[in-house]
Formats: C-alpha cells, sequence, structure tokens
C-alpha cells in the first residue's frame, strides 16, 4: 500500500468522516448512516495465483449496523491516478465480501458496496467503469455475460453545493481538490479542523506543498477552540505572509527586481503558492514573464 493510501486511510477511518463522506455522496447530505452506527472491520481475503498465495485488503472498509442489523458492508478505494484494472480489483473486493458472508457462521446477508473516490483534476475519470469496457466479449456470448460495474465519485468536480453539504473535515479535503481544478491555486477556508494532524497529512502528501508539512511540525503552536478545533485558514495565513516576504526578499537579495515584480504579482493575483517555485525553477519563471508581459531591461 503506498504512502498516499496509507495517508487517506487515517482520516477517513474517522467514523464521523466515514459517514460524512457516504452521506453526502451517496444520500445527497441526509444524515442516513449515523456514525455511532458503523463498526471497523478487517476487510482482507487472500487467494492463489501463480501457485501463491496473495492477501489483498481494501483501502478501508466498514459494517453499517442499526439495530443489530447489518445494512451494508461499505468500503473507500481512494484513487490519485486512474486504471483500467479498477472494475477487477472492486469485482474482486465485492466478491470476496460476499464469499466471507457465505462461509460465516452467521446467517446474516447484506449488500457490498465499493465507493472509488477520485481525487484527479485535470479531468473526470476516464478510464474503464465496468469490466466490458477492457473486455472483449466474444459474439453471441453478450446475454449470458454479466457485467460489473464501478461507482467512481470526482471529487474535484462536486459543485459547491455538494462542498458545503459536508460536515466533517472531509469537506476541506473536497473544497482543496475543487479550487485547484477550477482556480489552480488554493484560498485556504475558515472552516473548523476537528482531526488537525490527520487533515495536514493527507494535504501533505496528495499535494506535495511542504506548507501542510511544515504546518503539521508546527500545529502544537496554534490555539485551538475547546473542542479542539482550528480552521485552515489560521494555520496558513501567517505561513502565506511569511512565504511571500521571503520570496520578495530572494528576488531582491539578488538583485532580481523583475523576480520581485514577478512575486509581487503573483500575491497580488493571490497565487502565493506559486512564489518558492518561481525562486527556483528558471524555467517556470520565464514562462510567467511572459504570461505577464514582463520584459528584461
Amino acid at each position: 500500500m503506498g504512502q498516499k493510501d496509507i495517508t487517506e486511510k487515517i482520516l477517513a477511518d474517522y467514523n464521523d468522516v466515514f459517514s460524512d463522506i457516504v452521506n453526502v455522496l451517496i444520500f445527497h447530505g441526509e444524515n442516513i448512516v449515523k456514525e455511532d452506527h458503523l463498526e471497523n472491520t478487517k476487510d482482507i481475503s487472500q487467494y492463489k495465483a501463480d501457485g501463491n498465495i496473495h492477501q489483498q485488503e481494501r483501502d478501508i472498509s466498514k459494517l453499517w449496523r442499526d439495530k443489530n442489523i447489518i445494512w451494508s458492508l461499505i468500503g473507500f478505494e481512494h484513487q490519485s491516478d486512474e486504471t483500467d484494472d479498477m472494475p477487477f480489483r472492486v469485482c474482486s473486493y465485492d466478491g470476496a465480501g460476499y464469499r466471507k458472508q457465505l462461509l460465516g457462521d452467521a446467517k446474516e446477508r447484506y449488500p457490498v458496496i465499493t465507493m472509488v473516490l477520485y481525487f484527479g483534476t485535470e479531468h473526470k475519470w476516464n478510464k474503464a467503469t465496468k469490466l466490458s469496457d477492457v473486455l472483449d466479449i466474444p459474439e453471441g456470448m453478450e446475454s449470458y455475460f454479466h457485467d460489473y460495474g464501478i461507482n467512481v465519485f470526482n471529487i474535484a468536480f462536486l459543485s459547491d453545493e455538494e462542498v458545503e453539504l459536508f460536515q466533517s473535515d472531509f469537506k476541506i479535503v473536497a473544497d482543496y481538490f475543487v479550487q485547484m481544478r477550477k482556480n489552480k491555486q488554493y484560498k485556504p477556508s475558515a472552516w473548523k479542523i476537528k482531526h488537525v494532524d490527520e487533515i495536514l497529512k493527507i494535504m501533505s502528501v496528495l499535494t506535495g506543498d511542504y506548507a501542510f508539512e511544515q504546518a503539521q511540525q508546527e500545529a502544537d503552536k496554534f490555539p485551538v477552540s475547546e473542542e479542539g478545533e482550528i480552521s485552515m485558514a489560521a494555520i496558513f495565513s501567517p505561513m502565506l505572509e511569511e512565504r511571500e516576504a521571503r520570496g520578495i526578499a530572494i528576488g531582491e537579495a539578488r538583485g532580481e527586481n523583475l523576480m520581485a515584480d514577478l512575486i509581487k504579482k503573483l500575491i497580488s493575483l493571490g497565487r502565493s503558492e506559486e512564489v518558492e517555485r518561481v525562486a527556483s525553477d528558471v524555467a517556470f519563471r520565464e514562462k510567467l514573464y511572459q504570461e505577464f508581459g514582463l520584459k528584461k531591461i
């Protein structure tokens, strides 16, 4: 399991976040799945291939139980990249979930549902969404082939109204990806964070922005409410100001007034996250010079 999967799993493993994701993406914001009705379960299965025993495990899964009745096994798969193999993976996970019911002592039977959370910002998921997308079905067998589809949720393409429906820290994650898809930049919100460390970890890994990692290291310095909450804006405003000042200082210290002008331009446009790159990436800097019509004298 990759670092991204591990980090995302830490946040979504909280029942308030898990139930919130399900309620918004499946039940359109209605509070149907209560967080205290979720039960952790290790959805691990084994299979034999090439003469060896292999083990597979979902990114995260929970049983939705209410009044001693299991309504469903719900699993998440986090995807930062697209793959045509996803229908095979989901079919395998779901099949293992049904097989577990068949072989178990309990007589309960319940549906197994997998939600693929895709975080790409350039375009919506355009790889396979069902087995028939990647299989050649022999002529005459079409009516006998049972196709298997997957449920893909394009997080970066949620509407502003859908983002507002989230009640947990996942709202911050969704808001980030929606902003990056629409504006190519991120302005921290005043929404309160409950799971501060987990949010900063997932944002650091998914974005590659050192500011999130820095915030994680210094999170204990920020004042929090009695509920242990703090906003992303409160964390990042001082850091953004420091980064902007440092970027301008870098340009001026190098005697490159043009670079300083470029940095000031970025700041005025709210594109402060590009400041560090301007100072270190010559090609990127030249590209921006052209974009803003700045010329060397």
